[in-house]
């Protein structure tokens, strides 16, 4: 029984994507073993149990599966590119072969009969194998960052797929988003050449899939690459105001959005002291940047669009494809800059639109942060969509007057860690290192520097010491009545109940030294010992003995 127990414990109880079991009563055949390996290989990798039926039952695996030495050579010798699984046997009375699949970051595997297999969920929420078709394999190097799909040759083109007007469109862009100007000085054949946009192959001039979604005319895109949709769409309730559908080149399905939003975004005016700034619901620069990165990052391989909607909520742009390989929710302000569609992602930098640096989101979250309202959201993004959504929100004109003034003393724009821990100290103030840290998604060394900083440019302030040690933001915060109210009800709240917190510590105990108090309210010695002496002093409490380790008890049980 023991035995059993210590087996289950190392198994899981049910299948999922990456988790298999395999029964081995009759021996499970060689050739669906490798099939299964090159399934977890080209999804998230897993461990499959050989020697457990499907229902998690254990009954051990066949004596031709229990040496897992020469068994992970097998396989390897049967994959391709070779598949180093770590094979190992769990129990002994009935024996359980784990087989341990990474995941292929180094392209796609196969068997050595040729066979593609992926994983995926039923409906009925078990996994099988099934055939990896050609485009999900084109979706997948994309995703790994294997294959840029924009850089193909579309052969069956010429450069009378692409539009004229469309690069007289992209040098206007240049001009007016400050693009690189070298390229004005390029003719036409030049400039495509240079962005990429076109391909000599022998000896024959061809359009790429980037040059065709970028300047193509409207049936050639719907021609060669059909996927390149997307619309714009205004919903008030259930009632539809706008709903636009698009088949244009990049560059003009932008304008023509961003052209829509600028009538449903209307704006106000807040008050910095001795100027204004105007604050429109959704910030341009961040929309723009939203939009480009929909466009530039989405998977062309497959079928869906670019959507850009404008709700009672909010604003919402999602685009098909998930986040490529590395990148997640809580890393989007971290991880290495890096895009789908690169060649791509270089030319809407090189025009102008597109960050130049690859920090697009950091643009993105700074429309939101420099007026003090609610953050971007990636939540509803899944594996096969990236989802962003800005709420509505109203700016908080205390801390955009605070960060104004900053960036006007420094003379440039403050970093987007910076205003991240501002606007957490916003949300909630008195908070210590580890629950900024886990508001921020940023380790507690960046935070720690970041809240250093800021107390010494007076834009936070901090109370206590070690581990007790809170934040909240600086009284430069607060100009009006009700804020200055609220400043000082953060900053007082605790010692006013400290006086409280100690009693009722030494109700629960026969003495109360300096020592408890420091732990009780993580405040310094010096602290500790001026709230206990103003205590005795209203002679609450009374010392025991005298010195460092004095020891007080409660004057009398009524207190």
């Amino acid at each position: 029984m023991l035995e059993v127990s210590i087996i289950e414990r190392l198994i899981p109880t049910k299948e999922t994507l990456t988790v298999e079991f395999k029964s081995d009563l009759k021996k499970y055949g060689d050739t669906d073993l490798f099939e299964d390996v090159v399934a977890f290989a080209n999804t998230e990798g897993g461990d499959l149990f050989i020697g457990v039926e499907d229902d998690g039952t254990i009954t051990g695996v066949h004596k031709e599966h229990a040496n897992p030495v020469t068994l992970g050579a097998y396989i390897a010798n049967n994959t391709v590119p070779p598949i180093s699984t770590r094979c190992e046997i769990i129990g002994e009375d009935r024996p359980v072969l784990k087989i341990s699949v990474p995941k292929s970051y180094g392209g796609i595997a196969a068997t050595r009969a040729g066979k593609i297999l992926r994983r995926r969920m039923k409906i009925d929420n078990t996994p099988e194998n099934i055939p990896m078709y050609p485009i999900e394999i084109v979706a997948r190097l994309s995703d790994l960052r294997l294959l840029d799909y924009s850089t193909m040759i579309v052969l069956e083109g010429t450069l009378s797929d692409i539009d004229p007007l469309e690069i007289e469109r992209m040098r206007r862009i240049i001009l007016a988003y400050d693009g690189d100007k070298a390229m004005l000085e390029l003719n036409d054949e030049e400039l495509l050449k240079a962005l990429g946009f076109s391909r000599e192959q022998n000896g024959v001039v061809y359009p790429t899939v980037a040059g065709i979604l970028m300047l193509g005319k409207t049936e050639s895109i719907k021609r060669f690459v059909p996927t390149a949709k997307s619309s714009f769409q205004v919903l008030a309730g259930t009632s539809v105001r706008v709903n636009e559908d698009y088949d244009l080149p990049i560059l003009a399905a932008i304008e023509k959005i961003i052209s829509y939003i600028e009538v449903w975004n209307p704006q106000q005016e807040l008050e910095l002291g001795l100027f204004r700034m105007p604050a429109p619901e959704f910030d341009n620069r961040a929309l723009r940047e939203a939009i480009v990165n929909a466009f530039c990052h989405r998977d062309y391989s497959v079928m869906g669009r670019v959507r850009v909607a404008i709700e009672d909520e909010g604003l919402t742009v999602t685009n098909p494809g998930g986040f490529i390989e590395g990148v997640t929710i809580d890393n989007l302000l971290t991880a290495e800059p890096h895009g789908r569609n690169q060649l791509l992602a270089d030319a809407l930098k090189r025009v102008g639109l597109a960050e130049k640096t690859g920090r697009g989101i950091d643009r993105i979250f700074e429309g939101s942060l420099i007026y003090g309202r609610a953050l971007p959201d990636y939540s509803r993004t899944t594996p096969t969509t990236v989802s962003l959504f800005i709420p509505r929100s109203k700016p908080d004109v205390q801390l955009s007057r605070m960060i104004a003034n900053e960036q006007n003393r420094l003379g440039r724009p403050l970093t987007i860690t910076l205003l991240m821990v501002l606007n957490a100290l916003k949300d909630s103030p008195r908070s210590d290192i580890k629950q900024i840290c886990q508001t921020v998604n940023l380790s507690e060394s960046v935070v720690k520097s970041v809240l250093n900083q800021s107390i010494e440019d007076g834009l936070a302030e901090a109370y206590g010491a070690g581990r007790g040690r809170t934040y909240m933001l600086s009284h430069k915060l607060y100009h009006d009545k009700d804020k200055t109210a609220g400043y000082v009800l953060q900053k007082d709240i605790d010692e006013a109940r400290y006086a409280e917190m100690i009693v009722d510590m030494a109700k629960r105990t026969e003495f109360i030294a300096r020592a408890d108090v420091m732990n009780l309210l993580h405040v310094n010695d010096s602290k500790a010992y001026t709230l206990l002496r103003q205590l005795v002093k209203q002679n609450i409490l009374q010392p025991v003995n005298k010195g460092r380790y004095a020891k007080y008890k409660l004057n009398s049980p009524e207190v």
